[in-house]
């Protein structure tokens, strides 16, 4: 077994290798670049190196500088993780030459699944069905336009390269495909230097199931059954479980697929951990997508079901022992679910979120592992990381285990409600409102989900109840009574009742006037959207009276454990986890959860109006594409510029009939959020 290795990647995925490596007693050498100096990878690692600029090019797909960092630091292997190099076949040839053991496939193995089409002209020769399509050479447009109408609509267009649905667009008629063709191939070329794109049938009724595959030096090849990763927005995984519940009836089809993923792994002699990707239809036909010759984000629901790491079955077969175990003996049981909690606007078609974390709150996670997180970032009041536009906006992975799929539901539903982060936009909202859709209990979780349930997954905050305006005020008391060091209640503890910050009035109680405003982040941003609740507070020695919008609520105890508050209101007892950063509070109860801002009193709001005549960014990014000049006479809707943010392209509209005054921005710049993209004549 290695000794020490370097860990090629970053974020939630390093500190999960190091995970594993710790606990095998295997020293780590991380890689950063100077946007990544303080992350917890860094931190974790028993070594850290420099080894670039901000974007992945200058720093972490680096193949040559990793090499040189693992030479010499006497790393004797690398892990590529997921993305960046791990799929990429000369830096895996490079680490030969050099004599560093790459934990993962071979070069050969990286080549044949490399590319879409190749892969799947293989994998028809070991009779694993394939998508119909067009998988050929020709990448001519034209041609392309004439073999589209042979495919028939809808249809997909693919990149050969890569994964994560980068260069993917679905094409529903012909006046589109040239277009859609050009965007696949500009964010294909992005993301994987390979413009070339591969054609398919797009699969009605479509379920996205994938096995996990493992194969050694010796022979050996098992699969550790499926994962259903059905539930997609921009063609990207939001929730991940298993056992699938397409499959779930009809235990011959789930041979038959794990039997075809294992052909697949013999047929190229594949060496690690991989996936068998299949697209099924209502019809209960399946087909081959895609091998991916690497670790997959989703692998904990596998780890949970089986009990088995696969990080230490990844380092045990590099360092060239045989596959832990048989196929006949890898045994599962319960039902595990994961999500992915990102930094992105769900409202805003999923655009992703740049800003700094302050608090994170998470579940928590019991000694019996039922409840799982993977995270690359810090956690707790002080969490203070920062997702920047040059990386996936993937935060954390939280992943529940049941002994059947219910209970595995419940948990998630119970451990979402307990999870939060202030100081960027996340999607926690929307997968708290998924996980509890009566649709996916019922396990009715096809690609089409999201946007068949979109108006109610989509569904913003509830009006903000009493109980939470009441958390979040005790809160803030207890907050302005700590920074004095007078606990609530508690009097003065100073050497006079002046120091005291706790409402103490000679021969009288006080009051207190406290204004949040509420309706979401969103309308919290914008000020004049939110609505603002006012709450008036008469302290005394044993409690407080609250009166919210003329009822009043006497609210006699409460206490703070770990941002969880305990009060009662009019006799009802109550629990909310509170966060807070500055003005900004989240209040979490049993089911919903709720953004407030403090209003400062001092603090002057403009009127909130915005001038129609510009078109700002909705995100930070870099400009690919701009398709209007000064001058021009455009249309609503038409698209007017394309940027990409974290390895995503992103086209922005315009929002109204006009001419385009002036420019700001041309290809190639950086983009920050609110920028002023075009200006329009009056």
């Amino acid at each position: 077994m290695f000794n020490k290795i370097l860990i090629a990647n970053r974020g939630e995925i390093a500190c999960r290798v190091i995970r594993t490596c710790k606990r095998m007693g295997i020293r780590t050498v991380a890689v950063f670049s100077v946007a990544d100096a303080n992350a917890q990878h860094v931190k974790q690692a028993d070594e850290a190196h420099l080894i670039g600029g901000p974007r992945p090019v200058d720093s972490y797909l680096k193949g040559e500088t990793i090499i040189e960092v693992a030479k010499k630091s006497g790393a004797e292997a690398i892990h590529p993780g997921y993305g960046f190099l791990s799929e990429n076949a000369q830096f895996a040839r490079a680490c030969e030459i050099a004599g560093i053991v790459f934990i993962g496939p071979t070069v050969e193995a990286i080549e044949k699944m490399g590319s879409k089409s190749a892969a799947k002209a293989l994998m028809q020769t070991a009779k694993v069905p394939v998508v119909p399509g067009y998988h050929g050479d020709n990448q001519d447009p034209t041609f392309l336009a004439k073999q589209a109408d042979i495919v028939g609509y809808p249809l997909l267009i693919k990149a050969v390269a890569g994964g994560g649905g980068k260069g993917m667009r679905l094409v529903e008629k012909s006046e589109e495909f040239i277009s859609q063709l050009e965007a696949a191939r500009r964010e294909a070329k992005s993301a994987f230097g390979n413009d070339d794109v591969l054609i398919e049938r797009f699969v009605l009724g479509p379920h996205h199931i994938e096995f996990q595959v493992f194969g050694d030096t010796h022979g050996n090849y098992v699969h550790l059954y499926e994962r259903e990763c059905s539930i997609q927005r921009r063609h990207q995984k939001v929730l991940e479980e298993t056992p699938s519940p397409y499959l779930s009836i009809d235990e011959n089809m789930r041979k038959k697929m794990g039997d075809a993923a294992v052909a697949a792994a013999r047929a190229i002699a594949y060496r690690g951990a991989g996936t068998i990707e299949f697209i099924a239809g209502k019809d209960r036909e399946f087909f081959f997508m895609e091998m991916n010759t690497r670790l997959q984000v989703e692998h904990p629901i596998t780890e949970m079901i089986t009990g088995e790491d696969l990080v230490e079955w990844q380092l045990r077969v590099a360092a060239g022992e045989p596959l832990p175990l048989k196929q006949k003996e890898i045994i599962t049981g319960g039902h595990a679910i994961e999500v992915r909690i990102c930094a992105e606007n769900p409202a805003n078609d999923f655009l992703p979120e740049t800003g700094k974390i302050h608090v994170f709150a998470t579940p928590t996670l019991d000694a019996e592992g039922d409840i799982r997180l993977d995270t690359g970032v810090g956690i707790g009041k002080f969490a203070d990381d920062e997702i920047s536009v040059y990386y996936d906006p993937m935060i954390a992975k939280l992943i529940t285990w049941g002994g059947d799929r219910n209970e595995a539901i419940r948990r998630m539903q119970v451990a979402l409600a307990e999870t939060d982060i202030i100081g960027v936009k996340t999607n926690l909202g929307f997968l708290q409102q998924l996980v509890r859709h009566q649709a996916f209990i019922d396990g009715e979780t096809d690609t089409g989900f999201i946007p068949r349930h979109r108006e109610k997954l989509m569904a913003g905050e509830t009006a903000c109840p009493a109980e939470a305006l009441i958390a979040a005020a005790l809160f803030e008391l207890n907050r302005e009574q700590k920074s004095s060091g007078n606990g609530v209640g508690s009097g003065n503890t100073g050497s006079s009742v002046w120091d005291s910050r706790s409402g103490w009035w000679l021969n009288r109680g006080t009051a207190r006037t406290l204004e949040f405003h509420t309706g979401g982040v969103a309308a919290i941003e914008k000020s004049t959207d939110s609505a603002i609740e006012v709450v008036h507070i008469k302290c005394s020695p044993v409690g407080y009276v609250f009166d919210i919008q003329g009822s009043e609520f006497g609210v006699t105890q409460h206490a703070i454990e770990d941002n969880v508050i305990h009060f009662a209101a009019n006799g009802v007892v109550f629990h909310a986890k509170v966060l807070a950063h500055q003005e900004q509070f989240s209040v979490l109860l049993s089911n919903t959860r709720h953004h407030l801002r403090l209003v400062d009193p001092f603090h002057f709001e403009t009127s909130g109006e915005t001038n129609d005549g510009r078109l700002t960014a909705m995100m930070p990014g870099r400009v690919v594409k701009v398709m209007a000049d000064a001058g021009d006479k455009i249309k609503k809707g038409q698209a007017l510029i394309i940027m990409e943010a974290m390895k995503m392209e992103h086209t922005i509209v315009s929002p109204r009939d006009g001419v385009v005054e002036r420019v700001a921005f041309k290809v190639g710049d950086m983009v920050p959020a609110d920028a002023v993209l075009f200006a329009f004549e009056e």
